[in-house]
């Protein structure tokens, strides 16, 4: 379509364009392959190892860069590794985010492996944890499958193909406190971390400011900007190629990326319509938020980073249950310099316990399920 054509996009899917109107609900859509995973394993896959592998590859992780791979060479083990060719090295330069996302590959692996019959055995770090500093080749953890009659399914592994981090607008009413205290009872049952709720506007206001200072400090340092953008496959076609990162597709994004509106130079450059777009949607969700929530661990060891992950993960399969959404917020958990005053801003405004390392922080409420977020083929992070 050509631009002296084109008149506009409305939200519902209504093109116009020379002189005439067409319904368009499908332009550019979600590839169908990029989203297949999310239907659990294909029906003709029998090692265990492999069918728990397509399921584990749904949990959430940084930038949806899915940094994991898998050894199989020894039967009836699985062992993990970071894929280093998929680190965030300017907002998360000591593999602390990465790391948690270990974590919840780690506990889905774990819900799926219970589901196939198998008691996983888990050996954390068996070659020693990584430096703190940064991601090296030692293996996060190894697994081995042990075949267990008393062996049931984790009622949260239903859970896992519906799990959604809901980044848009929440309905503007409270999360009921019987929701809460559903998520800290499931939360307590498997982990010891510091887990709080946030629900009094004072401290709801509070939080909200740090986070969208977080989010325009990430915005507006170029090095952390570009670090997203990079990551940001816009329209069905790059989504098909990548099947990670940030995904934008649909009718609107295809009448942008036909006006020239939307690219990666102009998603980097303040002041454009795509740059301030980026940033209102942004700011609209952290607006909207009706709570916030956040585990914390004593010190930041690797092993309390992984379990911060596998945490996370649960309380997101639980909310998942309850019809809560959630959506994790990162920016102002960063280690980059400048986001240092951010930083300790957060952990005074949640009252953190001194020594202790706010690892995850999100906002809970009510809002409409998402479409699920592209996953790369399974083999695609298999060693064998």
């Amino acid at each position: 379509m050509k631009r002296r054509n084109f008149i506009r996009v409305a939200g519902g899917g209504l093109v116009v364009a020379a002189g005439g109107a067409f319904a368009a609900p499908n332009l550019d859509p979600m590839p169908e392959e990029a989203v297949t995973g999310w239907k659990g394993p294909p029906p003709g896959e029998q090692d265990p190892r492999r069918r728990a592998i397509t399921w584990a590859m749904l949990a959430p992780n940084p930038h949806n860069m899915q940094p994991w791979l898998v050894d199989l060479r020894q039967p009836g083990e699985i062992t993990l590794h970071v894929d280093r060719t998929r680190l965030l090295p300017q907002t998360d330069p000591f593999g602390r985010q990465v790391m948690i996302g270990q974590g919840t590959f780690l506990e889905l692996l774990v819900l799926a492996l219970a589901a196939e019959g198998y008691r996983a055995e888990v050996a954390m770090f068996p070659e020693g944890e990584s430096p703190a500093n940064l991601i090296d080749d030692h293996p996060v953890a190894r697994v081995s499958l042990i075949r267990d009659p008393a062996a049931r399914p984790d009622p949260l592994f239903r859970q896992i193909p519906r799990r959604r981090s809901t980044k848009t607008e929440y309905a503007a009413r409270p999360v009921k406190a019987e929701h809460l205290a559903a998520l800290m009872v499931s939360h307590r049952t498997t982990s010891n971390l510091l887990l709080a709720f946030a629900t009094g506007k004072e401290q709801l206001d509070a939080l909200r400011t740090i986070a969208t200072q977080g989010s325009e400090m990430e915005m507006q340092t170029p090095r952390t900007h570009k670090e997203s953008i990079d990551r940001l496959r816009i329209g069905a076609s790059e989504i098909r190629a990548h099947r990670d990162g940030i995904s934008l597709s649909g009718p609107m994004i295809w009448a942008l990326r036909q006006l020239g509106t939307l690219t990666p130079e102009k998603a980097l450059t303040p002041g454009t319509t795509a740059w301030e777009s980026g940033r209102d949607y942004v700011m609209k969700g952290y607006a909207s938020a009706v709570a916030f929530g956040w585990i914390a661990s004593p010190g930041n060891a690797r092993a309390a980073q992984v379990a911060a992950g596998r945490a996370y993960v649960r309380l997101n399969l639980k909310a998942t249950e309850l019809g809560v959404a959630m959506h994790p917020h990162s920016q102002t958990l960063q280690e980059f310099p400048e986001m240092a005053q951010l930083h300790r801003a957060i952990h005074d405004a949640t009252g953190v316990p001194e020594g202790h390392t706010l690892q995850m922080f999100f906002r809970l409420g009510y809002a409409p399920v998402p479409g699920p977020t592209p996953r790369r083929p399974p083999q695609s992070i298999v060693v064998s």
